[in-house]
């Protein structure tokens, strides 16, 4: 961990990470290139038969359909999908792409887990979700705040639920993400990878919407006092290569996330002892122990600014300092200026 270090996304280096093994699965191949690992599809349940499969009523009338109102056909389809799930887990019938992403996983289980902090706990309100395009590649650049990374996933869930093609949002993480013992694999399970130009770009061709906050540690570490103030956007990586790939650049600003673990200290020395690149210090934490750990429930309002086009500009534009720096500077601007302006908007931290 002391070994730990921030790989900048403008290194166009290979990753280093864990080896990459199989392909997505069926599911979703319609935005997959390359063929699946398995050929067999899997089969249903034993004994598990579809409605029209059913035999006839002894009065030849048609069989009564499910009870809708539980949701989903009842509790014993809901006990044999659980089933189902449970089976292709064990014996290994279920497909990750190179990447490690687990679509059916993170529908099934990782989504539901942290879909209750997000409609529940933080009552997160997104706005511009239709400048997310329905298909195709596009580039997500959000703004960094919170101590800990939940704006990411807060993120995540919202393009998933509120896209109206159930969009899966990919993210480029730190590469400290990747030596924490558990937390290395659900972030490949839940379809993060590491943040160089290599992957978001090979990401970008193959369709995908690809989340970056090129703030880094230095926005999610920033003390209170600076809230909303974006800092520096690095290079212009995460530019040049939406550009090489020729992707819509969606803005994207995060409101409530700074208040949620209000940051009002650094230990340095515990940092550098635990390899980390800050320790935060709050009102709570480390004061009540576990207790303090617990976010602030805050009102959250995420919103999709206009796309930003990159489309007409010729192959050698990526390689153009001058166009990276000011399509940098305009993207930061844009999200600024909405930070800005939905802060005027909030009526309260908590409402």
């Amino acid at each position: 961990m002391a070994d730990a270090k921030v790989i900048p996304f403008d290194d166009d280096r290979t990753r280093g990470g864990a080896p990459r093994s199989g392909r997505r699965r069926s599911a979703g191949a319609a935005r997959a290139s390359g063929s699946t690992e398995r050929e067999n599809p899997v089969s249903p349940l034993p004994g598990a038969r579809r409605a029209e499969d059913q035999p006839p009523a002894a009065d030849d009338q048609p069989p009564t359909p499910p009870d809708s109102s539980s949701g989903g056909g009842g509790w014993d389809d809901r006990l044999a999908r659980g089933l189902s799930f449970m089976r292709r887990r064990i014996t290994g019938e279920y497909e990750v792409d190179e990447f490690g992403f687990d679509e059916e996983l993170t529908e099934q289980v990782l989504m539901s887990l942290v879909r209750p902090l997000y409609e529940k706990y933080f009552r997160v309100e997104v706005k511009g979700i239709e400048n997310i395009p329905s298909e195709g590649g596009a580039l997500v650049v959000a703004n960094h705040s919170g101590t800990l990374p939940l704006d990411g996933l807060m993120m995540q869930v919202a393009v998933h639920d509120q896209h109206p093609a159930d969009r899966h949002l990919r993210l480029l993480a730190a590469d400290l993400v990747f030596v924490l013992p558990v937390v290395s694999e659900l972030a490949r399970k839940a379809g993060h990878t590491l943040a160089c130009a290599e992957d978001a770009e090979k990401l970008l061709r193959r369709g995908e919407v690809v989340g970056v906050m090129p703030e880094g540690f230095k926005g999610i570490g920033k003390p209170f006092s600076e809230r909303y103030k974006l800092q520096r956007f690095g290079r212009g990586g995460f530019v040049s290569t939406a550009l090489r790939a020729g992707v819509p650049i969606v803005p994207c600003s995060i409101v409530g996330a700074e208040e949620i673990y209000p940051m009002i200290g650094n230990s340095r020395t515990l940092a550098r002892v635990l390899g980390f690149p800050y320790f935060p210090i709050t009102p709570t934490f480390p004061w009540l122990g576990p207790l303090g750990a617990v976010p602030l429930p805050t009102k959250w309002t995420i919103q999709f600014g206009e796309p930003i086009e990159t489309g007409g500009y010729p192959p050698e534009a990526a390689d153009d300092p001058m166009l990276m720096f000011n399509l940098t500077d305009q993207v930061r601007e844009q999200i600024q200026h909405t930070l800005y302006k939905l802060l005027v908007q909030r009526r309260s931290v908590f409402f």
